[in-house]
């Protein structure tokens, strides 16, 4: 019993933690300028400014900052489940020389920084005139994932082999094999997968920030960054706009959530 409450004292503490400074933001967000940086903290806001959402909202075009997100997002979490299922499918099941030697030097690019490629990235985009367009974006992140591949591929190897045998027995061929009979196996990876790559493509603020230039095709973390100033920033129209901001991704997290944790949990059981 003082086992289960300490642990449980601990989990309480570390969730006070993670969610104090999305509650320190919301909180922020309705407070009037003055306080947001009183010494002690105020917490509590003193009045309530409800108007400082509508306030950021119009202050900057939130609307289309949104649509572009949504398409970007879309887009790339399509193709990139779309890539990394055929890739893992032919990692996991095709034989074909230097297999594994292959697939751990591309395991090895998880460990190159994204700073580190981002100028050949830059001067490819530039070459193929990508350069402040949505394609420098979506482009790159679906074609190279290998978080992606190795989630996907790990699923696929737990399902039998004798299944693609009998399979091939029928007259099937390997696109068949992938899409009606891998595919609809490995739901719950692709589900997790899609999430992950949602929200990091969401959340996503380096690559925007170097490939795009124009305000009509930024992207909402992009966007806030407009709220600083050379000489003042208003953090309360900067919170109530990332408080606005994370609202899709809290929704798309508490939908998804069971898919993340059946998919992570299956894929290194079945591993």
């Amino acid at each position: 019993m003082i086992g289960r409450v300490l642990l449980h004292a601990l989990l309480i503490a570390g969730a006070a933690v993670m969610i104090g400074p999305f509650l320190w933001m919301v909180l922020s967000s309705l407070k009037p300028f003055s306080q947001v940086f009183l010494i002690p903290p105020k917490w509590i806001p003193d009045p309530w400014e409800w108007s400082n959402y509508k306030r950021s909202w119009e202050a900057l075009p939130f609307g289309r900052a949104y649509a572009n997100s949504f398409y970007i997002a879309l887009v790339s979490v399509t193709m990139k489940l779309i890539t990394c299922s055929m890739a893992a499918y032919a990692f996991a099941k095709i034989r074909f020389p230097l297999r594994e030697p292959l697939f751990i030097l591309f395991l090895a690019t998880m460990m190159v920084p994204h700073q580190v490629t981002i100028i050949p990235l830059y001067l490819m985009m530039k070459e193929f005139g990508w350069l402040d367009t949505h394609l420098a974006l979506i482009v790159p992140a679906s074609l190279l994932d290998a978080f992606g591949v190795f989630l996907l591929r790990q699923f696929i190897k737990s399902i039998p082999d004798e299944l693609e045998e009998a399979s091939i027995m029928d007259g099937a061929n390997r696109w068949t094999i992938y899409s009606r009979i891998i595919l609809p196996l490995i739901r719950p990876a692709l589900a997790a997968l899609a999430i992950f790559a949602f929200l990091g493509m969401w959340n996503s603020f380096f690559g925007p920030l170097i490939f795009l230039n124009s305000p009509d095709r930024f992207t909402v973390p992009l966007l806030l960054n407009l709220f600083r100033g050379m000489y003042i920033t208003d953090w309360t129209l900067m919170m109530a706009g990332s408080a606005i901001a994370v609202i899709p991704v809290l929704i798309v997290y508490m939908l998804g959530q069971r898919y993340i944790i059946e998919g992570v949990t299956l894929t290194g059981i079945k591993g």
